[in-house]
């Protein structure tokens, strides 16, 4: 989905003409949540003078009391107006970087710190980074009080068509939906567990995708609600299936097109893509915190439920982190296969870009590819193919982020502190808590 370039006197006037009343001005907590700041067409001129204040205090992350008033300056580029509208007229959405009361870019911003790695890839030669997102969602079934279940809406399997997959219209909604928001849908179907789908969307660069994930997470929780359905990006809700990923298909480009290309080289891979490749190896262990942000995903990240568990890449194999896909020329891509939906975009981003350059400045050489089945070697045989396991735990995980120096960096002070600070807080009232299962095994027991 490409970027348009709208002018203020664009906006005015498709505000005016589409009968917009009420603005969505959007923007993204440190934890991925989608934020708003809903205000009438009457500011409209506000937000295009970069005037419009909020009290940055009251979000996750930000800042304390004492510092709270920012600014939203909006991305024109992002102006969307909603296929739906309320009976008063329609509802416009702009993204928005937040800015602080001297003019600066707030390092709390998520993506703001996406910019910033951006800049740090064009100062090292590059041109784009390109994202294709394959966000995966559970649809369950609402109570009478509109309280999600966790009854499942069907019984479905992969590319399973109706009657078995329930979800079927919602999903068809969704797509349509999204395509009149300019959405490029590649593909849409069952996923493998029942329950669970997926809609796959032309890639972008690296930041249109992030906003695009975002988008794509409101306007599937919206239409699922119309269903009477609850839309889940929780990367295992259910134990026993498969878990929801987000794998993220990324390439690189350059002045002379796609750097991960060479029609000569090895697999037709450029150096350039083994070294970005070497790099996304190394800081495996260390993005996965900011990848997996939190508890539930360590419970996707095991083994047989097909989410990846280990260390390795392979060209064509599924089971190892990154899988280098068939196209070649401009669509030469690596596939990161262990992000899940919860993650945070533009945090997720910034991290696999930071450490596939950290590979390039340092010419990092990836080991030998993994043909086989990982899954079905043992211990010593990963050992002697070098393999490493992910990290099991966001406990683990969290002490790998800290220990890596690029990574800490791809996220910057601000973000990382109030990251660390925040996740620590998480596990720690996790492992206070009893579970059903440990009940079941040991009160009787002992």
């Amino acid at each position: 989905m490409a970027k348009p370039e709208y002018s203020k006197d664009e906006i005015r006037q498709m505000a005016k003409d589409e009968n917009v009343k009420f603005l969505r001005l959007m923007f993204t907590d440190l934890f991925g949540t989608i934020k708003n700041v809903e205000v009438p067409i009457s500011q409209l001129g506000k937000l295009l003078d970069n005037k419009l204040m909020f009290d940055g205090s009251s979000i996750d992350g930000f800042v304390r009391i004492e510092e709270s008033d920012m600014y939203l300056y909006p991305d024109l580029s992002t102006w969307m107006i909603f296929p739906w509208s309320t009976e008063r007229g329609k509802i416009a959405r702009v993204i928005c970087e937040v800015y602080t009361t001297d003019g600066k870019p707030f390092e709390g911003d998520p993506r703001n710190n996406l910019i910033r790695v951006l800049g740090d890839m064009r100062k090292a030669g590059f041109t784009d980074f390109n994202i294709g997102p394959e966000p995966e969602f559970f649809l369950f079934k609402m109570d009478e009080n509109g309280k999600p279940t966790t009854e499942l809406n069907d019984k479905g399997s992969y590319f399973d068509m109706a009657p078995m997959d329930l979800g079927e219209n919602c999903r068809r909604e969704i797509v349509l939906t999204l395509e009149e928001m300019g959405f490029d849908v590649e593909a849409a179907h069952h996923e493998v567990a029942p329950g669970q789908h997926e809609i796959d969307f032309k890639y972008a660069d690296a930041l249109a995708a992030a906003d695009n994930i975002q988008t794509f997470k409101l306007v599937v929780k919206t239409i699922a609600r119309k269903y009477g359905l609850y839309a889940t990006f929780m990367p295992k809700p259910l134990a026993g299936i498969n878990g929801s990923g987000m794998h993220l298909n990324m390439s690189l480009f350059h002045d002379q097109g796609n750097a991960f290309f060479d029609k000569n080289g090895d697999m037709e891979l450029s150096e350039d893509a083994f070294h970005f490749l070497g790099g996304l190896l190394k800081h495996a262990r260390s993005f996965t915190a900011i990848c997996n942000p939190i508890v539930n995903s360590y419970k996707r990240l095991v083994p047989g439920y097909e989410a990846p568990v280990y260390v390795a890449w392979s060209g064509s194999n599924r089971s190892p982190l990154i899988r280098v896909p068939n196209s070649r020329g401009l669509s030469t891509r690596l596939e990161l296969r262990s992000v899940d939906p919860a993650a945070n975009p533009y945090l997720a981003i910034a991290a696999v870009l930071e450490a596939g350059l950290d590979g390039l400045r340092n010419k990092l050489a990836p080991r030998e590819a993994i043909d086989r089945n990982i899954y079905r070697m043992d211990a010593e045989e990963r050992q002697e193919n070098h393999i490493t396991n992910l990290p099991d735990t966001l406990h683990n995980a969290l002490k790998d982020l800290a220990a890596d120096d690029v990574m800490r960096g791809a996220m910057g002070h601000h973000l990382y502190q109030s990251f660390i600070e925040a996740k620590n807080l998480e596990y720690n009232s996790y492992r206070t808590q009893v579970s059903e299962w440990e009940r079941e095994q040991y009160l009787e027991l002992y």
